[in-house]
């Protein structure tokens, strides 16, 4: 199992509309590609106070192959969709795992 995991660390001022729109719009489109066996998004609840709230985006696949379809096909476009709405009021940085 492969997991990719893109953490968000999200201005509170636009988390309800960033959550809302992760749900509705983002989530959907990861699985409308098929590769993945899961998706999930979760909250970080022990982090220091730096002004943020900080998510986990965790794309589930069942092999490498179909991550790295994802990534070479699907991931970038994803990506801009959450820039258009949401530019300079997030950081963010991804990890590949692998569960052994």
């Amino acid at each position: 199992m492969i997991l990719f995991n893109i953490t968000y660390s999200i201005d509170p001022k636009i988390e309800r509309d960033w959550l809302k729109w992760m749900k509705a719009e983002y989530l959907p489109m990861v699985e409308s590609t098929m590769l993945a066996t899961n998706v999930k998004v979760l909250k970080l609840l022990t982090e220091l106070d730096n002004g943020a709230v900080t998510y986990s985006l965790q794309i589930f696949f069942m092999a490498m192959e179909n991550f790295l379809t994802y990534h070479h096909t699907f991931a970038d476009d994803h990506q801009l969709k959450v820039d258009e709405l949401f530019a300079n009021q997030y950081a963010t940085f991804r990890t590949l795992l692998e569960e052994v």
